[in-house]
């Protein structure tokens, strides 16, 4: 397996590293000798011509420790107003780190709204894109202190997993407080075994990741192994790899069995059905008849109003929909050329009465090709 990761990271030249608030904090608030450690790795790897992107949590931990606060927060406004005391100095640490090596730092804080709409993105994009172009490292974080449960990516784990597609990196690496996936919880079962390589992330991988959070971050194990099914469905490898150990990313650079690596798919998904297929939340629903349903996952069709058995949700023009089959199953997610209401009005007629129905036809299919992620597009994924 050491020629199979040499092989990988040989290929490798835009890395995108998250790094947890394990990872990132000690009993005394930042573990600076941590997090020098890693940046000083970073610094030498990208010395070869790698390029680094760095998702990083801590702020809220760092705030906690600035003010002293020892037990568990249970309030928005309190994790809110602490990050925002806690973001200040963890960038200041991290200028500071890479400093040391002529290297400059750039600050990213973004809510989901900014991946959601389709100009955001592609705006956050274009300044990723520029500020490597200028060999700066952007670290990103979660702009905990304005956002609310509908703009929360949840964790930094699927922050990561989108940012990979933006940035169109070439390999995801994930510094967590553990050595990797077992195939048990560690915690708790002395019995557990790491798994050092996992070649498709099947229900039986998943049901191994437990999904207890670490008391100073927001996601667990399971949180990593979603996110790993998420950057491996855009063809990218991913890494969950022990942050706390010292030249972890040098180790790894050098083809060490260290973590547990996850193959990307051979078919997947190209950037903008990515982002449609897991950066959207679907707005509402649209049931298939079996014919519908074979002429999207096995010929390639775009998804008609004659197909279309029944609405479910309120929606407009644009929005993201998942469309079920007869069986209940998510079989895609697409952008609607239609609202819910007009496509009510619609469903199961032939494209040639759109225009007698509604008074006009804007387009002959409810879903374009060019705008549905479907399940078969990459062999497994659920929209």
């Amino acid at each position: 397996m050491e020629e199979l990761r040499k092989t990988i990271l040989k290929n490798t030249k835009r890395v995108l590293v998250k790094v947890g608030s394990g990872v990132l904090t000690g009993k005394e608030g930042l573990d600076l000798e941590i997090i020098e450690g890693f940046v000083n790795d970073i610094a030498e790897i990208s010395r070869s011509g790698h390029q680094f992107v760095l998702v990083s949590s801590g702020a809220i931990a760092s705030g906690k420790h600035r003010m002293g606060f020892t037990g568990k927060l249970y309030s928005l406004p309190q994790k809110q107003a602490l990050a925002a005391i806690g973001q200040g100095r963890l960038m200041r640490v991290y200028s500071n780190a890479f400093g040391k090596h002529g290297m400059i730092v750039a600050q990213m804080l973004l809510t989901m709204s900014d991946l959601i709409d389709r100009q955001r993105f592609l705006n956050t994009r274009n300044t990723l894109s520029t500020l490597l172009e200028w060999h700066v490292l952007p670290i990103i974080n979660e702009n905990d202190t304005v956002s609310v449960d509908e703009i929360k990516f949840g964790d930094n784990d699927n922050l990561a997993a989108m940012m990979a597609n933006i940035m169109e990196a070439n390999i995801v690496i994930n510094l967590t407080n553990t050595e990797g996936l077992f195939d048990k919880n560690p915690s708790s079962d002395a019995d557990a075994t790491l798994i050092p390589l996992v070649r498709e992330i099947t229900e039986s991988i998943e049901s191994m990741a437990s999904s207890e959070a670490d008391p100073l971050g927001m996601g667990g194990m399971k949180s990593k192994v979603m996110a790993a099914k998420k950057v491996t469905a855009f063809g990218i490898p991913y890494i969950i790899a022990p942050g706390k150990r010292h030249g972890i990313l040098r180790e790894i650079f050098d083809g060490g069995e260290v973590g547990t690596l996850f193959l990307p798919m051979e078919q997947h998904l190209r950037s903008k059905k990515y982002w449609i297929a897991y950066t959207l939340r679907s707005r509402g629903k649209l049931h298939l008849d079996d014919g519908a349903r074979d002429a999207i996952v096995y010929q390639g069709k775009s998804l008609l109003p004659s197909g279309i058995v029944k609405v479910e949700g309120v929606f407009t023009i644009g929005d993201p929909v998942t469309c079920i089959d007869g069986q209940g199953n998510a079989i895609a997610k697409g952008l609607v050329n239609y609202s819910s209401g007009d496509i009510s009005k619609i469903k199961g007629l032939k494209t040639s009465h759109i225009e007698q129905v509604l008074g006009e036809k804007l387009y002959d299919e409810v879903i374009h090709r060019d705008n549905l992620a479907v399940s078969g597009d990459d062999g497994k994924k659920q929209p």
